[in-house]
């Protein structure tokens, strides 16, 4: 299958196009600029330089591939913008992708669940907000001859290809904190998966997702925020102390509005329909191997 994909430089990119390589695939990675086209031709995919806000250019590829992974999210940007460019690219696909019958794999993400006040499942659908307006647009395909899936993404996806996500930027208000702060008593919970066990689902909805999927790459369905804090400090020689809630904005950034939230998150239902089991290590095992500090990588293949 000739498989076009945003994101293919990034993240979880950077372990999906190995994984649909090896899987038989052909892929065709998106890249803005040489660096990303340079990463994608050494790891043997075809390049299509563009950009996200270019709806011509992301028409053409998509038309040209068999099937298409939209993984790229503008992280960079205004999240309002981020948003807005995300929802178009769904919309841009859709119009190309209609009536072919081809798969189309987006990406959504855990955190919409938070506050249920139980575990979330796949089935637990929300009318609108920020992405999640992407996420029901892309499923909204079934419907139109599309066999569209929806993986979301838990905020910790963990490996030593993450360089930039929670986890990296944890560590980093830690060290500049001098603790390794959570917020009240750190009970509550934050689902997790290892990237190569993530990069596996993708590929495994790309090939066999049944139209309108809603996947979870979900492998520790909820560590709780205090048992993450207590490994990152002693791996930095630090305390794990107890944010009051009002001070949380004020201690962790940006991630202020995040860190006290509880989501707990199943994928039970995504194993049994993929025959999808995570295999790789659960987050407080991965941060014990010390990559995430200066330490030794143990990412590997999947």
């Amino acid at each position: 299958m000739r498989v076009f994909v945003t994101g293919a430089s990034g993240h979880i990119g950077s372990a999906l196009v190995p994984e649909l390589l090896a899987a038989g695939h052909k892929v065709v990675g998106l890249a803005r600029s040489d660096q990303s086209a340079a990463a994608l031709a050494a790891a043997g995919a075809d390049v299509y330089r563009g950009e996200l806000d270019d709806p011509d250019g992301l028409a053409e590829a998509a038309a040209a591939a068999d099937g298409v992974i939209h993984l790229a999210f503008k992280h960079e940007a205004v999240r309002a913008d981020a948003v807005a460019s995300d929802l178009r690219a769904v919309g841009t696909f859709a119009d190309v992708l209609a009536g072919t019958g081809k798969p189309l794999v987006g990406t959504s993400g855990t955190l919409m669940l938070a506050g249920l006040g139980r575990t979330g499942t796949e089935a637990d659908v929300l009318g609108a907000g920020p992405r999640i307006d992407a996420e029901n647009a892309a499923i909204a395909l079934a419907d139109r001859g599309v066999r569209s899936s929806v993986v979301r993404l838990p905020p910790t996806v963990h490996s030593s290809l993450d360089h930039h996500g929670f986890v990296p930027a944890l560590i980093a208000i830690a060290r500049g904190k001098g603790v390794a702060g959570y917020v009240g008593d750190g009970s509550n919970r934050w689902p997790a998966g290892h990237t190569l066990d993530a990069a596996r689902l993708y590929r495994l909805a790309l090939e066999a997702a049944p139209a309108g999927s809603r996947l979870h790459a979900v492998g520790d369905e909820g560590v709780p925020f205090g048992e993450i804090a207590a490994v990152i400090g002693r791996h930095l020689n630090l305390p794990a102390v107890s944010i009051a809630p009002e001070q949380a904005s004020a201690h962790f950034g940006f991630l202020g509005s995040l860190v006290s939230l509880d989501n707990p998150t199943s994928s039970a239902r995504t194993q049994e329909l993929l025959d999808w089991k995570p295999t790789h290590p659960g987050l407080i095992e991965d941060l014990g191997q010390g990559h995430y500090f200066g330490g030794p990588a143990q990412a590997g293949r999947s």
